[in-house]
């Protein structure tokens, strides 16, 4: 018996925000972007809400109590996280439920680098 191979990304490699659409509900992905927002609503019940963006959109992540606490230093000082988690879809919205968080923001240093390859011409 063959099974067919995921037409998305897998972890490690992360996806896009617009990539997000390609894998089923529960999938584990990983996902990469800035942090933009960050909400921790009194209602919430010690939920950390993060909302991540990357040169395709933005990404929905939730952070439950526990695994904020093993992640918290990431949590709240990244500026740009790399996340695994699994896929949640309810209500035409897409969320990645966090399972590991990773503070890749050492990375944006990288962008000013002009030894990186460009993708567009400046003329």
């Amino acid at each position: 018996m063959s099974y067919a191979q995921p037409q998305w990304p897998r972890p490690p490699s992360a996806l896009t925000s617009a990539q997000l659409v390609l894998p089923p509900n529960g999938a584990r992905v990983t996902v990469a972007g800035l942090v933009i927002l960050r909400q921790r609503p009194g209602t919430a019940k010690g939920v950390i809400f993060l909302t991540l963006e990357d040169e395709t959109g933005v990404v929905n992540v939730i952070v439950w109590r526990k695994l904020y606490e093993r992640f918290r230093r990431a949590v709240i000082a990244g500026r740009m996280l790399r996340v695994t988690g699994r896929v949640q879809r309810e209500n035409s919205v897409t969320h990645v439920i966090a399972e590991e968080i990773e503070d890749i923001s050492q990375l944006l240093d990288r962008l000013l680098d002009p030894a990186l390859p460009t993708t567009g011409q400046n003329r």
